[in-house]
Protein backbone atom coordinates (compact mmCIF):
# COMPACT_ATOMS: atom_id res chain seq x y z
CA UNK A 1 0.00 0.00 0.00
CA UNK A 2 1.95 2.99 -1.29
CA UNK A 3 0.65 6.48 -0.66
CA UNK A 4 1.90 9.76 -2.20
CA UNK A 5 2.79 7.95 -5.43
CA UNK A 6 2.81 11.18 -7.44
CA UNK A 7 5.26 12.86 -5.02
CA UNK A 8 7.54 9.83 -5.07
CA UNK A 9 7.42 9.80 -8.89
CA UNK A 10 8.40 13.49 -8.99
CA UNK A 11 11.28 12.77 -6.65
CA UNK A 12 12.46 9.93 -8.91
CA UNK A 13 12.24 12.19 -11.98
CA UNK A 14 14.37 14.82 -10.26
CA UNK A 15 16.87 12.14 -9.25
CA UNK A 16 17.08 10.88 -12.84
CA UNK A 17 18.10 14.35 -14.09
CA UNK A 18 20.76 14.75 -11.40
CA UNK A 19 24.39 13.89 -12.25
CA UNK A 20 26.31 11.31 -10.25
CA UNK A 21 28.42 13.43 -7.94
CA UNK A 22 31.83 11.84 -7.57
CA UNK A 23 34.66 12.86 -5.27
CA UNK A 24 37.37 14.65 -7.25
CA UNK A 25 40.15 12.35 -8.45
CA UNK A 26 38.35 9.28 -7.04
CA UNK A 27 38.44 7.79 -10.55
CA UNK A 28 42.19 8.21 -10.53
CA UNK A 29 43.22 6.80 -7.15
CA UNK A 30 41.98 3.55 -5.64
CA UNK A 31 42.53 4.87 -2.11
CA UNK A 32 39.83 7.53 -2.54
CA UNK A 33 36.20 6.50 -2.18
CA UNK A 34 33.65 7.85 -4.63
CA UNK A 35 31.48 9.47 -1.94
CA UNK A 36 31.15 13.23 -2.37
CA UNK A 37 33.65 15.69 -0.90
CA UNK A 38 33.51 19.34 -1.83
CA UNK A 39 36.61 20.57 -3.68
CA UNK A 40 37.99 23.45 -1.60
CA UNK A 41 41.38 24.20 -3.13
CA UNK A 42 42.23 27.68 -4.39
CA UNK A 43 42.98 26.46 -7.93
CA UNK A 44 41.02 23.21 -7.90
CA UNK A 45 40.11 22.22 -11.46
CA UNK A 46 36.72 20.77 -10.54
CA UNK A 47 35.68 23.67 -8.32
CA UNK A 48 36.49 26.10 -11.12
CA UNK A 49 34.96 23.72 -13.71
CA UNK A 50 38.05 24.06 -15.90
CA UNK A 51 37.99 21.94 -19.04
CA UNK A 52 35.18 19.84 -20.42
CA UNK A 53 34.16 16.53 -18.92
CA UNK A 54 34.51 17.52 -15.27
CA UNK A 55 31.84 16.04 -13.01
CA UNK A 56 29.26 18.48 -11.70
CA UNK A 57 29.31 20.11 -8.28
CA UNK A 58 26.64 19.64 -5.66
CA UNK A 59 24.40 22.71 -5.73
CA UNK A 60 21.11 23.68 -4.14
CA UNK A 61 19.23 23.46 -7.46
CA UNK A 62 19.62 19.68 -7.63
CA UNK A 63 17.31 19.06 -4.65
CA UNK A 64 14.08 17.13 -4.99
CA UNK A 65 10.61 18.65 -4.72
CA UNK A 66 9.91 20.26 -1.35
CA UNK A 67 6.65 18.33 -0.88
CA UNK A 68 8.46 14.98 -1.24
CA UNK A 69 11.19 15.69 1.31
CA UNK A 70 11.04 13.57 4.44
CA UNK A 71 8.99 10.85 2.80
CA UNK A 72 9.92 7.22 3.33
CA UNK A 73 10.11 5.17 0.09
CA UNK A 74 6.75 3.68 1.07
CA UNK A 75 5.19 7.17 0.78
CA UNK A 76 4.55 7.67 4.50
CA UNK A 77 6.19 10.51 6.42
CA UNK A 78 9.03 9.39 8.69
CA UNK A 79 8.36 10.25 12.36
CA UNK A 80 10.52 9.47 15.39
CA UNK A 81 8.57 8.06 18.32
CA UNK A 82 9.90 7.79 21.86
CA UNK A 83 6.70 7.14 23.84
CA UNK A 84 2.95 6.55 23.53
CA UNK A 85 2.19 10.29 23.63
CA UNK A 86 4.18 10.79 20.42
CA UNK A 87 2.03 8.13 18.77
CA UNK A 88 -1.20 9.95 19.64
CA UNK A 89 -0.12 13.04 17.67
CA UNK A 90 0.19 11.09 14.39
CA UNK A 91 -2.27 10.05 11.70
CA UNK A 92 -2.03 6.37 10.61
CA UNK A 93 -3.20 7.17 7.09
CA UNK A 94 -0.18 9.35 6.23
CA UNK A 95 2.40 9.03 9.03
CA UNK A 96 4.87 6.19 9.51
CA UNK A 97 6.58 5.34 12.80
CA UNK A 98 10.30 4.97 13.48
CA UNK A 99 11.38 4.22 17.04
CA UNK A 100 14.09 6.35 18.60
CA UNK A 101 17.43 4.67 19.27
CA UNK A 102 17.08 5.04 23.02
CA UNK A 103 13.70 3.26 23.26
CA UNK A 104 14.16 -0.03 25.08
CA UNK A 105 12.51 -3.37 24.38
CA UNK A 106 9.89 -3.07 27.13
CA UNK A 107 8.52 0.29 26.00
CA UNK A 108 9.00 -0.70 22.36
CA UNK A 109 6.62 -3.66 22.83
CA UNK A 110 3.98 -1.40 24.37
CA UNK A 111 4.23 1.09 21.51
CA UNK A 112 4.14 -1.68 18.88
CA UNK A 113 0.94 -3.14 20.32
CA UNK A 114 -0.68 0.31 20.23
CA UNK A 115 0.69 1.08 16.75
CA UNK A 116 -0.57 -2.20 15.27
CA UNK A 117 -3.93 -1.60 16.91
CA UNK A 118 -4.15 1.83 15.24
CA UNK A 119 -2.76 0.41 11.94
CA UNK A 120 0.45 2.45 11.72
CA UNK A 121 3.26 1.60 9.30
CA UNK A 122 6.32 0.70 11.44
CA UNK A 123 9.78 1.09 9.88
CA UNK A 124 12.09 -0.39 12.53
CA UNK A 125 10.12 -2.64 14.87
CA UNK A 126 13.00 -4.96 15.94
CA UNK A 127 10.60 -6.90 18.18
CA UNK A 128 7.27 -8.48 17.37
CA UNK A 129 4.02 -7.69 19.15
CA UNK A 130 4.01 -11.17 20.72
CA UNK A 131 7.32 -10.48 22.46
CA UNK A 132 9.82 -12.85 20.83
CA UNK A 133 12.90 -11.20 19.32
CA UNK A 134 12.94 -11.08 15.53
Amino acid sequence: MTINKDLLAKREDAKANKPDFARPESWRYVRLQTNWRKPKGLDHHQRKQKGRGRPGLVKVGYGGPKAARGLHPSGFTDNLVFNLNDLQKLDPKKDGVRFGHSVGTKKRKEIIVKAIEQKFKIFNARVSASGSKS
